[in-house]
């Protein structure tokens, strides 16, 4: 059931988000353990003999296959998992839904739309059953800003997190050692190291930097959020309407415009599949990236660069000193109003979502699930499992920035990545782009 482990000659044309992360991830990893949060009912057998329909992301797949499996041996009730890319999930569920199929229980929904999701009714309010089994779930350990981000529309809670997400600015060592530079703390200085390093060795095939403007939102969009955070700005003022009309903003397009010289050919073609194989393989020396691509870097199965990288938060920019993490993707696990069994997705959620089954991902080498939980993020294992990422970590997701996640979002998100490809294909000023993204933003907004 478990996918094949990448050997070192690894087929990059396959590669996706985390697939390629995934790899080693489930394969002879130890059962879960009966500590996991389940209900005494569940563990004595209640629900053997049952079965439960998965919609999880591309990327979570192995893991999803994993919690199915152990689920399976803890409780006697089968997961089927059902794969699907992380951009489909809500068309998917809401078609399921909708449709009248209601063939899925539980869905790994990506937080940016819940809002359209519970507008649609195709969610469970659990805001009840979080409260009556906080014991077991304990919601208080779930970093705040997480929490309520992933979970709370309209007062009420429907979902539990599963990922936690947000980039860091991995650098290596080597080729800024051997150019005599420094990882970078401001925007500017990623200017100037990028153009340094691909000045110097761009005739060997190494650039300055991998910057990851493929046109889907969760690319683009996280490349142009880790700017605007830097520069101190948000996506929304406070009224609900577009504030991609300030400085910050347009300033972190004209930094995306400023790197397109002087980075890895093409950024507007450079996704997952260009650019972690590009940084893993020693031929980069910057790449934005989320938390977990610093346990596989330092894995010899599938990096080349092992011991010669670092992180750093990602910089700062203009008048703005204060680190701040953009959000960027982010996970959780929501069931679906057509489920013709809540009370065993519920436990299926508890389990997946559960502090001790949440600390054995974030330990598992590839596994993709970055910290959501105080405990993950501050505990002695994962200090000592990945130390240089705790420290860049720590103190960094309490607050940060996060996406619209109001019912218009997606529409939103695909508005800014249209604008943004513009920028990287050339075809507008980055003062134009940004003034449209702005209007449609506030047309659909006002919609």
């Amino acid at each position: 059931m478990n996918e094949r482990p990448p050997s070192k000659n690894i087929d990059f044309a396959s590669f996706n988000r985390r697939r390629f992360l995934l790899g080693t991830a489930a394969t002879g990893a130890a059962l879960f353990g009966n500590a996991a949060a389940i209900s005494r009912a569940a563990a004595e057998g209640k629900y053997a003999g049952q079965t439960l329909n998965f919609m999880i992301i591309q990327p979570h797949v192995v893991t999803g296959r994993k919690l199915a499996e152990d689920f399976e041996k803890l409780t006697g009730a089968k997961v089927n998992v059902t794969p699907v890319p992380y951009d489909q999930i809500q068309t998917k569920a809401t078609l399921d839904v909708q449709s009248g199929t209601n063939e899925f229980d539980v869905i790994d929904y990506w937080y940016t739309t819940l809002s359209a999701l519970v507008e649609d009714g195709i969610v469970t309010d659990v805001t009840d059953w979080i409260e009556r089994d906080k014991a077991e779930l304990q919601p208080d350990d779930v970093l705040a800003s997480f929490y309520d981000t992933y979970t709370l529309r309209d007062g009420k809670r429907w979902g539990f997190p599963y990922d936690g997400d947000s980039h860091l600015l991995f650098y290596n060592k080597e080729i800024l050692d051997r150019n005599g530079l420094k990882a970078p703390t401001t925007w500017e200085e990623y200017l100037e190291v990028t153009k340094a390093v691909t000045a110097a060795e761009s005739k060997n095939g190494i650039y300055g930097a991998a910057v990851l403007g493929g046109k889907a939102p969760i690319i683009i969009g996280s490349t142009f959020a880790n700017r605007l955070a830097g520069y101190g700005g948000t996506f929304l003022k406070e009224d609900g309407t577009s504030a991609l009309d300030s400085e910050a903003a347009l300033a972190a397009a004209q930094s995306l415009k400023d790197i397109i010289p002087h980075a890895m050919p093409t950024p507007l073609e450079t996704r997952f599949e260009e650019g972690l194989p590009a940084f893993l393989g020693g031929k980069v020396a910057l790449i934005e990236f989320w938390s977990d691509l610093g346990v596989y870097a330092q894995d010899p199965k599938g990096s080349k660069i092992v011991d010669k990288w670092g992180v750093v938060r990602n910089p700062t920019g203009g008048k703005n000193t204060k680190n701040i993490a953009a959000f960027n993707a982010g996970f959780g696990f929501a069931i679906t109003s057509g489920s013709k069994n809540k009370e065993l997705a519920w436990e299926f959620v508890k389990f997946g979502t559960g502090p001790k089954v949440q600390k054995e991902l974030v330990l598992l080498t590839g596994s993709g699930i970055d910290p959501s939980r105080k405990s993950q993020l501050y505990g002695p294992e994962y200090r000592a499992f990945a130390p240089k990422l705790q420290e860049a970590l720590a103190g960094q997701l309490e607050s940060g920035l996060p996406w619209p996640t109001n019912v218009q979002s997606p529409k939103l998100q695909q508005i800014l990545a249209d604008g943004l490809a513009e920028i990287l294909a050339g075809q507008k000023e980055p003062t134009d782009a940004i003034a449209g993204i702005h209007a449609a933003w506030n047309q659909a907004l006002s919609s």
